[in-house]
C-alpha cells in the first residue's frame, strides 16, 4: 500500500485510476474533478493513466456476454438513475463548475460550524449515501488544525490560499493526501485564509500533548 507520507501535493495515481474507471464514490469523484479543473499536471497524469488503461483493456481477451446483457443493464440504469444536480454559478469564480453545483452561488450561505478557533467546516449534501463525507474547510490566515493523524483516508484540495503541514506546501489546485501513516498539523499562510475541499471516510485522531484529551469531542471528518 502506498505510504501517503511520501507523496505530498498530488492525488495518488490509484485514486485517478479508480476515477477513470468510474469506481470512485461521489465525494471522491467531486474532488478529483475539481482537482483536474485546477491542475494542469494532474490533467496530464490523468490522461496518461487513462491511455494506459485503454491499452490494457484492448489487450484483454473478449469475454462471452449473455444475449440479454444489454437489456438487463439498461433496465438497471432506468431503475436506479444517477442523481442529477442542477448547475450553479461558480462562487465568485473561486470554485470549479463541478463543485459549485454542490455549494450554490455563495459559500457564505452554507451552514458553517466552528471546529477549533480559526477553523470552520461546512458539510456538502450528496446525492446518496457514501462512506465518504464531502465538505469545505476554511482555515483563517496563520491558524492551524491541531496536530493529528487519521483513522481512514483524507484528501484536502486547496481552492484558495495555501497551507503547509510539515511535509510540503500546498497552493490552489494541490491535493494533500493523508492516512494513518501521516501525522501533521496543516497551517494556513499568514497572508490569507485558506479554503479547501475536504473528503474523508473517518474522523481524525489528535496526537498533540492536549489533543488526546479532546479526541472524544472533536470529529473533524464526521459529525
Amino acid at each position: 500500500m502506498t505510504n501517503l507520507a511520501q507523496i505530498p501535493a498530488h492525488i495518488p495515481d490509484e485514486w485517478l485510476l479508480d476515477h477513470a474507471a468510474g469506481a470512485t464514490p461521489e465525494p471522491v469523484a467531486v474532488l478529483v474533478e475539481a482537482h483536474l479543473a485546477l491542475s494542469a499536471p494532474a490533467r496530464a497524469t490523468y490522461a496518461r493513466l487513462a491511455a494506459v488503461g485503454g491499452v490494457l483493456l484492448e489487450q484483454q481477451a473478449p469475454a462471452d456476454v449473455a444475449p440479454d446483457a444489454l437489456a438487463r443493464l439498461m433496465a438497471r440504469i432506468e431503475a436506479n438513475p444517477a442523481p442529477v444536480r442542477a448547475a450553479a454559478p461558480a462562487a465568485a469564480g473561486l470554485l470549479p463548475a463541478s463543485l459549485s453545483a454542490y455549494t450554490g452561488p455563495s459559500i457564505e450561505n452554507l451552514a458553517w460550524r466552528r471546529i477549533v478557533r480559526g477553523v470552520e467546516q461546512a458539510t456538502l449534501k450528496l446525492g446518496g449515501p457514501s462512506p465518504y463525507e464531502l465538505s469545505l474547510l476554511r482555515i483563517a490566515a496563520g491558524k492551524s488544525i491541531p496536530q493529528h493523524t487519521h483513522e481512514g483516508d483524507e484528501l484536502l484540495l486547496v481552492l484558495a490560499g495555501s497551507f503547509e503541514d510539515g511535509r510540503a506546501g500546498y497552493a490552489r489546485g494541490d491535493v494533500c493526501a493523508a492516512d494513518a501513516s501521516v501525522d501533521h498539523a496543516p497551517v494556513a499562510d499568514r497572508a490569507t485564509d485558506c479554503l479547501c475541499l475536504h473528503v474523508a471516510n473517518a474522523p481524525i485522531k489528535l496526537t498533540g500533548p492536549f489533543g488526546r484529551l479532546l479526541n472524544p469531542l472533536l470529529k473533524l471528518a464526521r459529525r
